[in-house]
């Protein structure tokens, strides 16, 4: 099966890096986006979002004519839907919030009018179980043409598989080709379909399966994650309660050899580990117990840290005659990204910004419009006032060590949510 022309519908922290990869490899490439301003950005050959290597990967390809972005999808030999799947906070208090399928959705309604006989459609977005199967049935739908895996099994005019990511940001260049892929297809043919198509660029293995076990997997990745990150920050607030240093405490632990503690932090942030749990709990409330606790321990810990910022600035204002104000360092949801999405640590200085007067923002990953559309005033560094502010450390960028050190040894008041 040859795929020369490929349509990538999303072109976000995944969507744009997977365009890039297939373009690297010369493959005709179509970016599809409803954000103007990023088809804009891309088609001049730059990023819209921050990513080690993705500056380059992208210019090449736009260069060399590989690479072209619109917001519309065109006709394609394979379609990689790669957009958001948020969740829904149940208005009642306690309830558990349910996927949101409806970018999903929207994508299969814009890439079915250009849909032909032995395209191949992959479903990138992080998804409940069952996503990829109400994905093919919304196709179905619109192109009553054409045949589907769940109508016609291995002789369907259109292939459809589940292959989620599994990158860490900041290395999604790396991670995209050298990490193994598991690949999920509606029948057999569908996973040697996109098991083909991946094999452009992908070094890991394919590891091929069912489109649910796929999407099931990468839903288990997380909330595994999710469940030693929790463990984690419960420890720190035990640690607190009983006035034992979590750091040491974590770091003698973890000499034992069959013990892993993981870094406890101001909560779980991004778009997958504070949200892909949920998708579990959602469908089988009553037998996901621990994975549901975990869920509600890291979404607690945020305020249980705005507590505690709150007290420190009370002692420190006691301390101080002057008006003193809080800098906040790091808003996004992990060190060295400019990605924000479902941060604590943003969460964290919005309310911070809400109920004091002076609280600042340094973050060099995010851009001054974004600190403004959430509210927040960027913190401008001035030596000689340092020692006038509370400084706190919520997410850990590159250079905040030597920063927390500096201050330390000037004796400005430094509280680290972070080792």
């Amino acid at each position: 099966m040859q795929f020369e022309t490929i349509c990538v519908v999303g072109l976000g922290y995944i969507g744009l890096p997977t365009a890039a990869a297939f373009a690297g490899r010369r493959k005709n490439v179509i970016g599809v986006d409803i954000n103007q301003h990023a088809v804009d950005t891309i088609n001049r050959g730059e990023i819209h979002i921050v990513e080690p290597e993705l500056d380059i990967a992208v210019h090449a390809a736009v260069k060399e004519g590989n690479l072209r972005a619109t917001t519309r999808p065109e006709p394609a030999d394979a379609f990689l839907v790669a957009v958001p799947t948020p969740f829904k906070k149940g208005e009642e208090a306690g309830a558990i919030p349910t996927p949101d399928l409806s970018y999903i959705q929207a994508a299969a309604d814009s890439i079915a009018p250009v849909l032909k006989k032995g395209d191949l459609v992959i479903l990138e977005s992080t998804s409940p179980v069952g996503a990829t199967e109400k994905m093919a049935g919304w196709l179905a739908q619109a192109r009553t043409d054409l045949s589907f895996p769940q109508q016609a099994g291995e002789d369907s005019d259109i292939r459809i598989a589940h292959c989620p990511e599994r990158v860490l940001p900041g290395h999604v260049m790396h991670e995209l080709i050298e990490n193994d892929r598991i690949i999920g297809g509606m029948t057999n043919k569908c996973s040697e379909a996109a098991c083909e198509l991946y094999k452009t660029f992908v070094r890991g293995e394919c590891l091929l399966t069912t489109a649910r076990t796929a999407e099931m997997a990468k839903l288990t990745e997380n909330a595994f994650r999710d469940v030693n990150i929790a463990f984690a920050n419960e420890l720190s607030m035990i640690c607190d309660k009983v006035d034992i240093n979590v750091w040491e405490l974590i770091s003698l632990a973890n000499r034992h050899p069959r013990v892993n503690i993981l870094q406890p932090g101001p909560g779980v942030g991004g778009h997958c580990i504070a949200v892909d749990p949920w998708f579990i709990v959602s469908e089988t409330p009553e037998q996901a117990k621990l994975i549901n606790s975990a869920r509600e321990v890291n979404d607690a810990k945020p305020d249980w840290v705005l507590k505690k910022i709150k007290e420190e600035y009370e002692i420190f204002s006691q301390e101080c005659c002057d008006d003193m104000g809080i800098v906040i360092y790091g808003i996004t949801f992990k060190e060295n990204i400019d990605d924000c999405r479902e941060s604590p640590a943003l969460g964290i200085a919005k309310k911070l910004s809400s109920s004091l007067s002076k609280v600042y923002v340094h973050d060099e990953n995010v851009k001054l419009e974004e600190l403004a559309h959430h509210g927040l005033d960027a913190y401008v560094a001035q030596e000689d006032q340092e020692c006038r502010l509370m400084h706190v450390f919520l997410v850990m960028h590159k250079g905040y060590k030597e920063k927390i050190e500096s201050l330390s040894i000037r004796g400005c008041k430094v509280v680290s949510f972070k080792s």
